[in-house]
């Protein structure tokens, strides 16, 4: 059979033409990837959702001390906290938050954006009335119902169910305890709802976090889920296993010398418990979240690590007793550090219930900082307010601005007071007021007074 004589010289043309436009589309391809060095990828501007979730974390009998990035002069030894960590890096830390110096107070002043002095809880034992609007029922009438709203864990402001329970007072649901501290941690009443049940095999930081992530994982609507934990309150008693790092870590007896390792493991395990909360979120569900952790007042004595331990501790009115942390993030929140904003918790009434949509910012003794959140020029207010439980007929007060601290002890005499510069005496050793004042000592001592007597009705 006679070849045909083109045959190769066919099959060797298309061969190059192949080649050429495979050669061609992959340097197109190239081209198509490779990007100007020089030109600058823009950032996406951050969601910020109208109607975001709203968690608030709060943990108990925690200052700045054991609290990891504050008071890095103090040299103590902090807490291993990575969501609280990582909560910082991606949100705002702040410096100037003042609570009261025991729980109970704090927690009336978050629910009523009210001091003691109005809604008569001064101490734990005190009990919140029924009449006062709640935070959660306040949110209902400024945002026509738009919220489910749930309380886990402590809530310290009625004893027992005599008193004022959180459903009483519009509160969605509640699961947790009614009164302060747990005998143990893992044999305790709970309360959910009116009801009463005894657990005796679950841990309570763990618990709170199952109920939780249960009732939100449940929820169709936008969610103000207030969670307070009873970590790190004494007994101190070692977290499981799962919780804590150092698992080589002693069961707690009472009596032991060194109760600090037990309160920062409580604050490990505390943590661990956040994340999972938050963990359990999805990515949409996180992104239109906003997280709120506080502490609700000082750091135990025993467990104190300030120099001072005799001023800077639970029930003091000094700043180891009532200045706190506070830490935002969440919802294009930005990221960043509050060193001069002062802030009450009774400003996270008024905050929160912004965030949910309401267009108040100012009530009762409540300023709302969202707009700090989110824009680092927005206004902020000019002073803060604390007091301590009354003890052996004192009823001491403290006020203070941007730089000074005034104490005041109720019915006393000039002489009673005490002053201090934070900005130069950060804790407070030296009181102005035993020498003479400056011009600007003396105007700031005037100011200070008078905003103490105006939120006392004086």
């Amino acid at each position: 059979m006679k070849r045909n004589s083109q045959t190769p010289r066919f099959f060797f043309l298309l061969f190059l033409a192949l080649l050429f436009s495979y050669c061609s589309s992959e340097t197109m391809d190239a081209q198509e990837v490779i990007e100007d060095p020089e030109e600058e990828v823009e950032e996406e501007t951050p969601t910020i959702h109208t109607q975001p979730n709203i968690l608030l974390l709060i943990a108990d009998d925690v200052s700045l001390d054991a609290t990891p990035n504050y008071a890095p002069e103090l040299n103590a030894t902090k807490a291993n906290m990575p969501t609280l960590e990582k909560l910082m890096q991606e949100g705002l830390v702040f410096d100037n938050l003042w609570s009261y110096s025991v729980c109970s107070p704090t927690r009336a002043s978050i629910l009523t954006g009210k001091h003691s002095i109005s809604t008569g809880v001064y101490a734990p034992g005190n009990h919140i009335s029924a009449s006062e609007k709640s935070l959660q029922k306040y949110i209902d009438e400024q945002t026509n119902n738009a919220y489910a709203h749930a309380v886990f864990g402590k809530w310290h402001l009625s004893g027992n169910r005599d008193y004022a329970q959180p459903t009483d007072m519009g509160i969605g649901t509640f699961s947790g305890t009614l009164g302060g501290g747990l005998g143990d941690y893992w044999n305790y009443s709970l309360v959910v709802n009116s009801e009463i049940t005894d657990v005796t095999d679950s841990y309570s930081t763990t618990k709170y976090t199952d109920l939780a992530i249960e009732w939100k994982n449940k929820q169709s609507k936008p969610w103000f889920l207030w969670v307070a934990y009873n970590a790190a309150h004494t007994p101190f008693h070692r977290p499981d296993d799962g919780l804590i790092s150092n698992t080589s870590l002693a069961p707690y007896q009472e009596g032991r010398s060194d109760d600090l390792p037990y309160y920062l493991a409580m604050l490990e395990a505390m943590d661990h418990e956040m994340g999972r909360l938050i963990d359990s979120m999805t990515a949409e569900e996180k992104a239109n979240t906003i997280v709120i952790y506080i502490g609700d007042n000082g750091t135990p004595k025993k467990v104190s690590q300030y120099g001072d331990t005799n001023k800077h501790r639970k029930e003091s009115i000094y700043q180891g007793g009532i200045n706190v942390p506070l830490v935002v993030s969440g919802n294009g929140v930005r990221v960043g550090r509050e060193t001069d904003a002062l802030v009450n918790t009774t400003d996270l009434f008024a905050t929160i219930g912004e965030l949910a949509g309401s267009t108040t910012t100012n009530i009762h003794e409540s300023f709302s900082f969202k707009d700090l959140l989110y824009n680092d020029n927005a206004a902020t207010k000019e002073f803060v307010y604390a007091s301590v439980t009354p003890n052996n007929g004192q009823d001491k007060y403290a006020v203070r601005n941007d730089s000074y601290k005034l104490i005041s002890v109720v019915g006393g005499s000039s002489e009673d007071e005490e002053m201090y510069n934070l900005k130069l005496d950060a804790y407070e050793e030296t009181n102005i007021l035993l020498r003479s004042l400056t011009n600007e000592e003396t105007q700031a001592r005037v100011s200070l007074q008078n905003e103490g007597k105006r939120i006392r009705g004086e």
